[in-house]
Protein backbone atom coordinates (compact mmCIF):
# COMPACT_ATOMS: atom_id res chain seq x y z
CA UNK A 1 0.00 0.00 0.00
CA UNK A 2 1.14 3.66 -1.00
CA UNK A 3 2.34 5.70 2.03
CA UNK A 4 0.70 8.47 0.01
CA UNK A 5 -2.68 7.49 0.57
CA UNK A 6 -2.18 8.78 4.97
CA UNK A 7 0.20 11.43 3.67
CA UNK A 8 -0.70 15.19 5.36
CA UNK A 9 -0.75 17.40 2.86
CA UNK A 10 0.01 21.10 2.39
CA UNK A 11 -3.74 22.02 1.19
CA UNK A 12 -5.44 19.68 4.70
CA UNK A 13 -7.30 20.84 7.50
CA UNK A 14 -4.86 18.38 9.35
CA UNK A 15 -1.41 20.01 11.18
CA UNK A 16 1.10 19.62 9.01
CA UNK A 17 4.12 17.18 9.66
CA UNK A 18 7.22 18.33 11.33
CA UNK A 19 9.62 17.99 8.22
CA UNK A 20 12.11 18.39 10.72
CA UNK A 21 11.57 15.41 12.00
CA UNK A 22 10.94 13.57 8.96
CA UNK A 23 14.23 10.69 8.89
CA UNK A 24 14.92 10.05 5.17
CA UNK A 25 15.81 13.10 2.77
CA UNK A 26 16.11 11.82 -0.54
CA UNK A 27 19.15 13.01 -2.72
CA UNK A 28 18.55 12.63 -6.82
CA UNK A 29 21.81 12.46 -8.68
CA UNK A 30 21.96 13.34 -12.19
CA UNK A 31 18.14 12.09 -13.45
CA UNK A 32 18.67 11.22 -17.03
CA UNK A 33 16.27 8.83 -17.31
CA UNK A 34 12.32 8.84 -16.39
CA UNK A 35 12.64 6.33 -13.76
CA UNK A 36 14.13 8.97 -11.31
CA UNK A 37 10.77 11.05 -11.67
CA UNK A 38 8.69 8.03 -11.21
CA UNK A 39 9.95 7.57 -7.93
CA UNK A 40 8.27 11.03 -6.68
CA UNK A 41 5.15 10.52 -8.58
CA UNK A 42 3.35 10.26 -4.60
CA UNK A 43 4.18 11.18 -1.73
CA UNK A 44 5.88 9.56 1.47
CA UNK A 45 4.56 9.94 5.15
CA UNK A 46 8.24 10.13 6.35
CA UNK A 47 9.95 11.51 3.43
CA UNK A 48 11.01 15.10 3.13
CA UNK A 49 9.57 16.70 0.62
CA UNK A 50 12.45 18.89 -0.14
CA UNK A 51 14.73 16.72 -2.30
CA UNK A 52 18.12 18.12 -3.15
CA UNK A 53 19.00 17.30 -6.74
CA UNK A 54 22.70 17.58 -7.94
CA UNK A 55 23.35 17.19 -11.88
CA UNK A 56 25.72 18.86 -14.67
CA UNK A 57 22.39 20.73 -15.58
CA UNK A 58 20.94 20.49 -19.65
CA UNK A 59 18.16 18.60 -21.26
CA UNK A 60 18.05 15.82 -18.40
CA UNK A 61 17.72 17.85 -15.38
CA UNK A 62 15.35 20.15 -17.25
CA UNK A 63 12.86 17.39 -18.19
CA UNK A 64 13.27 15.80 -14.59
CA UNK A 65 12.45 19.14 -13.06
CA UNK A 66 8.80 19.34 -15.58
CA UNK A 67 7.91 15.40 -14.68
CA UNK A 68 7.73 16.75 -10.99
CA UNK A 69 6.06 19.66 -11.23
CA UNK A 70 3.96 17.94 -13.69
CA UNK A 71 3.11 15.64 -10.54
CA UNK A 72 2.77 18.80 -8.43
CA UNK A 73 0.07 20.28 -10.31
CA UNK A 74 -2.12 17.22 -11.17
CA UNK A 75 -5.69 17.39 -10.10
CA UNK A 76 -5.73 14.01 -8.75
CA UNK A 77 -3.40 13.15 -5.38
CA UNK A 78 -0.86 16.24 -6.34
CA UNK A 79 2.86 15.82 -4.74
CA UNK A 80 4.19 18.37 -2.85
CA UNK A 81 7.80 18.01 -4.03
CA UNK A 82 10.36 20.79 -3.22
CA UNK A 83 13.28 20.76 -5.64
CA UNK A 84 16.51 22.37 -4.77
CA UNK A 85 19.00 21.92 -7.33
CA UNK A 86 22.79 22.12 -7.46
CA UNK A 87 24.33 21.91 -10.87
CA UNK A 88 27.79 22.31 -12.04
CA UNK A 89 30.79 19.62 -13.25
CA UNK A 90 31.66 19.23 -9.57
CA UNK A 91 28.16 18.01 -8.91
CA UNK A 92 28.95 14.44 -7.20
CA UNK A 93 31.49 16.06 -5.43
CA UNK A 94 29.32 18.53 -3.78
CA UNK A 95 26.98 16.04 -3.11
CA UNK A 96 29.68 13.78 -1.19
CA UNK A 97 30.50 16.90 0.66
CA UNK A 98 27.13 18.56 1.24
CA UNK A 99 25.04 15.35 2.23
CA UNK A 100 22.17 17.34 2.30
CA UNK A 101 19.94 13.91 2.35
CA UNK A 102 20.53 10.01 3.25
CA UNK A 103 19.56 8.36 0.55
CA UNK A 104 20.72 8.88 -3.32
CA UNK A 105 18.26 8.04 -5.90
CA UNK A 106 20.58 7.25 -9.06
CA UNK A 107 18.66 7.02 -12.70
CA UNK A 108 20.50 7.92 -15.44
CA UNK A 109 23.24 7.52 -17.66
CA UNK A 110 24.83 4.13 -16.97
CA UNK A 111 28.31 4.91 -17.95
CA UNK A 112 29.05 6.10 -14.41
CA UNK A 113 26.75 4.92 -12.27
CA UNK A 114 28.55 2.17 -10.56
CA UNK A 115 31.11 4.11 -9.02
CA UNK A 116 28.66 6.45 -8.08
CA UNK A 117 27.28 3.55 -5.99
CA UNK A 118 30.79 2.78 -4.71
CA UNK A 119 31.45 6.44 -3.21
CA UNK A 120 28.27 7.01 -2.10
CA UNK A 121 28.20 4.28 0.06
CA UNK A 122 31.97 4.73 1.04
CA UNK A 123 29.87 8.18 2.32
CA UNK A 124 27.96 6.67 4.58
CA UNK A 125 24.21 7.03 2.15
CA UNK A 126 22.07 4.27 1.25
CA UNK A 127 21.40 4.53 -2.25
CA UNK A 128 17.91 3.39 -4.52
CA UNK A 129 19.53 2.88 -7.60
CA UNK A 130 17.63 2.36 -10.87
CA UNK A 131 18.65 -1.07 -13.03
CA UNK A 132 21.27 -1.78 -14.01
CA UNK A 133 23.54 -1.25 -11.50
CA UNK A 134 26.52 -2.12 -13.23
CA UNK A 135 26.41 -2.41 -17.46
CA UNK A 136 30.63 -4.61 -17.79
CA UNK A 137 31.95 -7.13 -16.14
CA UNK A 138 34.56 -4.30 -14.57
CA UNK A 139 31.97 -2.16 -13.22
CA UNK A 140 30.36 -5.58 -11.46
CA UNK A 141 33.83 -5.78 -9.68
CA UNK A 142 32.98 -2.15 -8.57
CA UNK A 143 29.44 -2.90 -7.20
CA UNK A 144 30.86 -6.14 -5.39
CA UNK A 145 33.19 -3.68 -3.68
CA UNK A 146 30.05 -1.48 -2.96
CA UNK A 147 28.15 -4.39 -1.01
CA UNK A 148 31.36 -5.30 0.88
CA UNK A 149 31.39 -1.74 1.98
CA UNK A 150 27.67 -1.61 2.83
CA UNK A 151 28.65 -4.39 5.24
CA UNK A 152 30.37 -2.32 6.97
CA UNK A 153 29.10 1.23 6.85
CA UNK A 154 25.54 -0.14 7.92
CA UNK A 155 24.00 1.44 4.64
CA UNK A 156 21.59 -0.15 2.42
CA UNK A 157 21.99 -0.49 -1.58
CA UNK A 158 18.92 -1.83 -3.08
CA UNK A 159 18.31 -2.05 -7.08
CA UNK A 160 14.39 -0.95 -8.64
CA UNK A 161 12.70 -4.15 -8.99
CA UNK A 162 9.56 -2.95 -10.26
CA UNK A 163 8.23 -6.22 -11.76
CA UNK A 164 7.68 -7.90 -8.86
CA UNK A 165 4.90 -6.02 -8.17
CA UNK A 166 3.01 -6.88 -11.18
CA UNK A 167 0.11 -8.64 -10.25
CA UNK A 168 0.30 -11.72 -12.58
CA UNK A 169 3.96 -12.20 -11.56
CA UNK A 170 2.87 -12.12 -7.92
CA UNK A 171 0.17 -15.29 -8.80
CA UNK A 172 2.42 -16.83 -11.29
CA UNK A 173 4.88 -16.91 -8.40
CA UNK A 174 1.83 -17.92 -5.84
CA UNK A 175 0.68 -20.52 -7.85
CA UNK A 176 4.52 -22.13 -8.59
CA UNK A 177 4.44 -22.73 -4.75
CA UNK A 178 1.13 -24.77 -4.93
CA UNK A 179 2.43 -28.30 -5.28
CA UNK A 180 -1.08 -29.33 -5.45
CA UNK A 181 -1.77 -27.54 -8.45
CA UNK A 182 1.53 -27.10 -10.32
CA UNK A 183 3.38 -30.00 -8.93
CA UNK A 184 7.47 -29.49 -8.94
CA UNK A 185 9.79 -27.24 -11.30
CA UNK A 186 10.28 -29.49 -14.26
CA UNK A 187 13.91 -29.52 -14.99
CA UNK A 188 13.76 -28.59 -18.66
CA UNK A 189 16.14 -28.58 -21.65
CA UNK A 190 18.38 -25.95 -23.65
CA UNK A 191 15.14 -26.43 -25.91
CA UNK A 192 12.51 -26.27 -23.55
CA UNK A 193 13.21 -24.56 -20.89
CA UNK A 194 11.29 -24.68 -16.81
CA UNK A 195 11.29 -20.82 -17.68
CA UNK A 196 10.59 -18.44 -20.36
CA UNK A 197 10.90 -15.02 -20.10
CA UNK A 198 10.36 -12.21 -22.81
CA UNK A 199 9.85 -8.31 -22.16
CA UNK A 200 9.52 -6.27 -26.08
CA UNK A 201 10.02 -2.27 -25.20
CA UNK A 202 9.77 0.69 -27.50
CA UNK A 203 11.98 3.78 -27.65
CA UNK A 204 9.07 5.52 -28.68
CA UNK A 205 6.26 5.67 -26.24
CA UNK A 206 4.15 7.56 -23.85
CA UNK A 207 5.36 8.37 -19.81
CA UNK A 208 3.19 10.42 -17.39
CA UNK A 209 0.26 10.94 -20.13
CA UNK A 210 2.93 12.67 -22.27
CA UNK A 211 5.54 11.90 -25.92
CA UNK A 212 8.82 10.94 -23.91
CA UNK A 213 11.82 12.75 -24.76
CA UNK A 214 15.07 10.57 -24.93
CA UNK A 215 18.47 11.77 -24.09
CA UNK A 216 20.59 11.13 -26.98
CA UNK A 217 22.81 8.88 -24.44
CA UNK A 218 20.37 6.43 -24.31
CA UNK A 219 21.13 5.30 -27.64
CA UNK A 220 24.16 4.47 -26.90
CA UNK A 221 25.16 1.10 -25.34
CA UNK A 222 28.63 2.64 -23.87
CA UNK A 223 26.35 4.95 -21.63
CA UNK A 224 23.05 3.11 -21.24
CA UNK A 225 24.20 -0.34 -21.03
CA UNK A 226 23.75 -3.19 -24.16
CA UNK A 227 20.01 -4.87 -23.61
CA UNK A 228 21.39 -8.13 -22.65
CA UNK A 229 22.77 -6.13 -19.45
CA UNK A 230 19.57 -4.03 -19.10
CA UNK A 231 16.37 -4.88 -18.95
CA UNK A 232 17.05 -8.25 -18.51
CA UNK A 233 18.31 -8.09 -14.56
CA UNK A 234 14.19 -7.47 -14.31
CA UNK A 235 13.70 -11.11 -15.81
CA UNK A 236 16.46 -12.97 -14.19
CA UNK A 237 15.55 -11.27 -10.86
CA UNK A 238 12.49 -12.94 -11.77
CA UNK A 239 13.35 -16.14 -12.40
CA UNK A 240 15.44 -16.25 -8.97
CA UNK A 241 12.59 -14.89 -6.93
CA UNK A 242 9.79 -17.40 -8.62
CA UNK A 243 12.11 -20.28 -8.63
CA UNK A 244 13.89 -20.14 -5.77
CA UNK A 245 11.87 -17.87 -3.82
CA UNK A 246 13.71 -16.17 -0.29
CA UNK A 247 16.87 -18.79 -1.05
CA UNK A 248 20.47 -17.52 -0.85
CA UNK A 249 21.74 -17.93 -4.37
CA UNK A 250 24.91 -17.60 -5.03
CA UNK A 251 27.14 -17.38 -8.78
CA UNK A 252 28.04 -20.30 -8.93
CA UNK A 253 24.31 -21.57 -9.09
CA UNK A 254 24.28 -20.14 -12.94
CA UNK A 255 25.80 -21.60 -15.84
CA UNK A 256 25.51 -19.94 -18.84
CA UNK A 257 24.59 -22.22 -22.03
CA UNK A 258 23.51 -19.99 -25.34
CA UNK A 259 24.01 -15.83 -25.35
CA UNK A 260 23.31 -13.37 -28.50
CA UNK A 261 22.57 -10.13 -29.28
CA UNK A 262 21.70 -7.83 -31.73
CA UNK A 263 20.64 -4.18 -33.10
CA UNK A 264 17.73 -2.50 -33.43
CA UNK A 265 18.23 -0.25 -36.58
CA UNK A 266 17.04 3.24 -35.95
CA UNK A 267 16.92 6.24 -38.49
CA UNK A 268 17.74 10.22 -38.55
CA UNK A 269 13.84 10.53 -38.25
CA UNK A 270 12.80 8.37 -35.72
CA UNK A 271 16.20 9.88 -33.45
CA UNK A 272 14.34 13.08 -33.68
CA UNK A 273 11.35 12.10 -33.01
CA UNK A 274 12.49 11.02 -29.22
CA UNK A 275 15.20 13.07 -29.28
CA UNK A 276 14.44 15.96 -30.68
CA UNK A 277 17.89 16.19 -32.63
CA UNK A 278 18.71 16.62 -36.22
CA UNK A 279 21.58 14.48 -36.27
CA UNK A 280 23.18 11.75 -34.24
CA UNK A 281 26.41 12.86 -31.88
CA UNK A 282 29.48 12.24 -32.68
CA UNK A 283 30.02 9.76 -29.66
CA UNK A 284 27.73 7.49 -32.10
CA UNK A 285 29.44 7.82 -35.03
CA UNK A 286 30.83 4.67 -34.93
CA UNK A 287 27.61 3.26 -34.79
CA UNK A 288 26.08 4.54 -37.79
CA UNK A 289 26.19 2.82 -40.83
CA UNK A 290 24.30 3.45 -44.27
CA UNK A 291 22.58 6.90 -42.47
CA UNK A 292 21.29 4.43 -39.75
CA UNK A 293 22.08 3.92 -36.41
CA UNK A 294 22.33 0.39 -34.99
CA UNK A 295 21.51 0.33 -31.17
CA UNK A 296 22.59 -3.42 -29.35
CA UNK A 297 19.54 -2.79 -26.98
CA UNK A 298 18.55 -6.46 -27.92
CA UNK A 299 19.95 -9.70 -26.00
CA UNK A 300 18.90 -13.19 -24.99
CA UNK A 301 20.42 -15.55 -23.40
CA UNK A 302 19.71 -19.76 -21.66
CA UNK A 303 20.89 -20.76 -18.89
CA UNK A 304 20.64 -22.98 -15.62
CA UNK A 305 20.11 -21.81 -12.11
CA UNK A 306 20.87 -24.85 -9.93
CA UNK A 307 19.85 -27.03 -12.82
CA UNK A 308 16.82 -25.63 -13.81
CA UNK A 309 16.65 -24.56 -17.28
CA UNK A 310 15.81 -20.50 -17.86
CA UNK A 311 16.10 -18.36 -21.38
CA UNK A 312 15.35 -14.82 -20.93
CA UNK A 313 15.35 -12.13 -23.78
CA UNK A 314 14.55 -8.78 -24.35
CA UNK A 315 13.58 -6.84 -27.62
CA UNK A 316 13.34 -3.20 -28.81
CA UNK A 317 11.47 -1.76 -31.32
CA UNK A 318 11.42 1.60 -32.46
CA UNK A 319 7.78 2.24 -31.84
CA UNK A 320 4.58 -0.01 -30.65
CA UNK A 321 1.95 -0.43 -33.43
CA UNK A 322 -0.96 1.90 -32.67
CA UNK A 323 -3.26 0.84 -29.64
CA UNK A 324 -0.17 -1.33 -28.10
CA UNK A 325 2.51 -0.99 -25.67
CA UNK A 326 5.43 -2.58 -23.71
CA UNK A 327 4.53 -6.33 -22.94
CA UNK A 328 5.74 -8.77 -21.33
CA UNK A 329 5.49 -12.99 -21.35
CA UNK A 330 6.40 -15.72 -19.09
CA UNK A 331 6.09 -19.18 -18.88
CA UNK A 332 6.86 -21.69 -15.73
CA UNK A 333 6.92 -25.60 -16.51
CA UNK A 334 5.25 -27.51 -13.65
CA UNK A 335 5.05 -31.25 -13.87
CA UNK A 336 1.27 -30.42 -13.81
CA UNK A 337 0.65 -27.36 -14.60
CA UNK A 338 1.79 -24.36 -16.95
CA UNK A 339 1.67 -20.93 -15.98
CA UNK A 340 1.86 -18.61 -18.87
CA UNK A 341 1.55 -14.97 -18.66
CA UNK A 342 0.36 -13.41 -22.16
CA UNK A 343 -0.07 -9.82 -23.25
CA UNK A 344 -0.82 -9.62 -26.85
CA UNK A 345 -3.45 -8.63 -28.84
CA UNK A 346 -6.34 -11.39 -27.42
CA UNK A 347 -5.61 -10.09 -24.02
CA UNK A 348 -5.89 -6.59 -24.89
CA UNK A 349 -2.33 -5.99 -24.45
CA UNK A 350 -3.16 -6.11 -20.52
CA UNK A 351 -1.22 -8.83 -18.94
CA UNK A 352 -3.35 -12.29 -18.07
CA UNK A 353 -2.02 -15.02 -16.62
CA UNK A 354 -2.97 -18.66 -17.88
CA UNK A 355 -3.23 -21.83 -16.07
CA UNK A 356 -2.55 -24.82 -18.63
CA UNK A 357 -2.88 -28.91 -18.12
CA UNK A 358 0.04 -30.80 -18.04
CA UNK A 359 -1.20 -34.32 -16.76
CA UNK A 360 -3.80 -36.60 -17.59
CA UNK A 361 -6.36 -35.74 -15.11
CA UNK A 362 -9.76 -34.71 -16.30
CA UNK A 363 -10.59 -30.89 -16.75
CA UNK A 364 -13.19 -31.33 -14.00
CA UNK A 365 -10.90 -32.36 -11.62
CA UNK A 366 -8.07 -30.17 -12.64
CA UNK A 367 -10.40 -27.13 -12.11
CA UNK A 368 -11.50 -28.50 -9.03
CA UNK A 369 -7.99 -28.86 -7.75
CA UNK A 370 -7.23 -24.87 -9.25
CA UNK A 371 -10.56 -23.55 -7.60
CA UNK A 372 -9.10 -24.78 -4.29
CA UNK A 373 -6.04 -23.39 -5.00
CA UNK A 374 -7.72 -20.09 -5.70
CA UNK A 375 -9.68 -20.39 -2.77
CA UNK A 376 -6.53 -20.82 -0.43
CA UNK A 377 -5.42 -17.52 -1.53
CA UNK A 378 -8.90 -15.25 -1.38
CA UNK A 379 -7.53 -14.10 2.30
CA UNK A 380 -4.18 -12.64 0.71
CA UNK A 381 -5.71 -11.48 -2.90
CA UNK A 382 -9.17 -10.92 -2.51
CA UNK A 383 -11.28 -11.05 -5.40
CA UNK A 384 -9.36 -13.20 -7.60
CA UNK A 385 -11.21 -16.03 -9.12
CA UNK A 386 -10.69 -18.59 -12.57
CA UNK A 387 -12.34 -19.20 -15.24
CA UNK A 388 -12.28 -21.76 -17.77
CA UNK A 389 -11.25 -20.44 -21.46
CA UNK A 390 -11.46 -23.48 -23.84
CA UNK A 391 -8.87 -26.09 -23.23
CA UNK A 392 -6.90 -24.23 -20.42
CA UNK A 393 -7.92 -21.41 -17.71
CA UNK A 394 -7.36 -17.51 -16.75
CA UNK A 395 -7.00 -16.14 -13.62
CA UNK A 396 -9.13 -12.96 -12.91
CA UNK A 397 -7.90 -10.00 -11.30
CA UNK A 398 -10.01 -7.30 -9.60
CA UNK A 399 -9.23 -3.99 -11.71
CA UNK A 400 -7.88 -2.40 -8.16
CA UNK A 401 -4.86 -4.72 -8.51
CA UNK A 402 -3.77 -3.37 -11.93
CA UNK A 403 -2.03 -0.39 -11.14
CA UNK A 404 0.05 0.42 -13.85
CA UNK A 405 4.26 0.28 -13.79
CA UNK A 406 4.41 3.53 -13.08
CA UNK A 407 2.99 3.05 -9.44
CA UNK A 408 5.27 -0.08 -9.14
CA UNK A 409 8.19 2.65 -8.92
CA UNK A 410 6.37 4.02 -5.12
CA UNK A 411 5.61 0.21 -4.32
CA UNK A 412 9.74 -0.52 -4.55
CA UNK A 413 10.90 2.46 -3.12
CA UNK A 414 8.29 2.16 0.05
CA UNK A 415 9.29 -1.65 0.13
CA UNK A 416 13.30 0.28 0.39
CA UNK A 417 11.82 2.77 2.79
CA UNK A 418 10.28 -0.44 5.26
CA UNK A 419 13.99 -2.09 5.08
CA UNK A 420 15.20 1.40 5.75
CA UNK A 421 13.06 2.05 8.85
CA UNK A 422 14.02 -2.04 9.80
CA UNK A 423 17.71 -0.80 9.44
CA UNK A 424 18.11 -4.37 7.30
CA UNK A 425 17.18 -6.26 4.51
CA UNK A 426 15.73 -9.77 4.10
CA UNK A 427 19.35 -11.67 4.34
CA UNK A 428 18.72 -13.46 0.96
CA UNK A 429 18.30 -10.03 -1.05
CA UNK A 430 21.98 -8.75 -1.59
CA UNK A 431 23.78 -12.31 -2.37
CA UNK A 432 20.63 -12.71 -4.83
CA UNK A 433 21.10 -9.24 -6.30
CA UNK A 434 25.37 -10.32 -6.76
CA UNK A 435 23.63 -13.50 -8.33
CA UNK A 436 21.81 -11.34 -10.95
CA UNK A 437 24.51 -8.83 -12.35
CA UNK A 438 27.39 -12.09 -12.03
CA UNK A 439 24.68 -14.26 -14.25
CA UNK A 440 24.19 -11.32 -16.65
CA UNK A 441 27.87 -10.58 -16.94
CA UNK A 442 28.33 -14.18 -17.59
CA UNK A 443 25.37 -13.98 -20.86
CA UNK A 444 27.57 -10.77 -21.90
CA UNK A 445 30.70 -12.20 -22.07
CA UNK A 446 29.42 -14.65 -24.24
CA UNK A 447 27.21 -13.36 -26.41
CA UNK A 448 30.48 -11.19 -27.56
Amino acid sequence: MLACAGVLSLHSGMAQTNVAALPFRLITVDPGHFHAALVQKFMYSDVDPRVHIYSPGGDDLAEHLKRIERFNSRSDEPTRWQSQTYTGPDFFQAMLAEKAGNVVVLSGNNAKKADYILQSVKAGLNVLADKPMAITPAELELLKQAFAVVATNRVLLYDIMTERFEITTMLQRELSQQKELFGELVKGTPDEPAITKESVHHFSKVVAGVPLKRPAWFFDVRQQGEGIVDVTTHLVDLVQWEAFPEQILNPTDAEILRARRWPTLITPEQFKKVTALDKFPDYLRHDVKAGTLAVFANGEFTYTLRGIHAKVSVIWNFEAPPGTVDTHYSMMRGTKCRLVIAQGAAEKFKPVLYVEKATAASAEEFEQTLNRTIASLQTKYPGIGAQRDQSRWFISVPDKYHNGHEAHFAQVTEQFLSFLRAGRMPEWEVPNMLTKYATIMKAYDLSR
